[in-house]
């Protein structure tokens, strides 16, 4: 479905966004996946510089994300209701906390000061949502806030492509995990650069994005 397909986009660039806002403007945060704060946990332990403790309250923050989308989700299927619309809004919600509570802390000179960790944990609950919904909710698209899966599968589908089984199947595959991949990379550069100019008010951008979603998927999403 060709709104699958600017679904996928949307919360591909997101995630790369919120990210990249998150490891620039917080000593190296991932927001959006846990894998590489285990990495910089690690690195931390065996050289210490600071930071580590933002890392360490990341993991908790991005699992309350996933807890309350899931409970968010029971309780609305349970009564019948639409589900896109309302985890769009809970994301937005830690979003905009991120980006408030990040412009309270400036300027972040340590990454341990309350408003700094603060932050940091509004901003990993909000990636745990949009984790937890790829998984729940956002079924039919690719998974858009880790691109390791994606990349893999996309290399091997243009691989047999290239190799002429050019079957239909293959071809919805590749458009299926093309498209977050190149918006994700997008969503990284832009925050990047978003983050240079507007510190934390950068963070508009992706609220926006996802705000105007929120119509868009009341048409699209049966009620279970």
């Amino acid at each position: 479905m060709q709104e699958n397909k600017y679904l996928g986009v949307g919360l591909g660039f997101v995630a790369g966004y919120v990210d990249t806002v998150g490891f620039v403007s917080l000593f190296g945060l991932f927001t959006a996946h846990v894998t590489g704060n285990f990495v910089l946990i690690g690195s931390e332990l065996a050289n210490p510089s600071h930071g580590v403790l933002i890392k360490f309250l990341a993991f908790p923050a991005f699992v309350a994300g996933i807890v309350l989308t899931r409970l968010l989700l029971i309780r609305l299927q349970g009564k019948k209701q639409a589900t896109l619309g309302p985890v769009l809004g809970m994301q937005i919600t830690f979003l905009l906390t991120f980006m408030i509570l990040g412009w309270m802390a400036q300027p972040i000179l340590e990454a341990d000061t309350w408003a700094a960790l603060s932050a940091g944990i509004a901003g990993a609950t909000a990636m745990g949502v949009q984790n937890a919904a790829s998984r729940l909710v956002f079924t039919d698209i690719a998974p858009t806030t880790v691109m390791t899966g994606n990349v893999t599968q996309l290399v091997i589908d243009l691989l047999d492509y290239m190799r002429a089984e050019n079957s239909g199947e293959i071809r919805k595959r590749i458009n299926k995990f093309l498209w977050p991949v190149l918006a994700f990379g997008t969503g990284a550069i832009g925050g990047a650069f978003a983050c240079m100019y507007w510190q934390f008010w950068s963070l508009l951008i992706p609220i926006i994005i996802l705000a105007c979603f929120i119509p868009w998927t009341a048409s699209m999403q049966p009620r279970s």
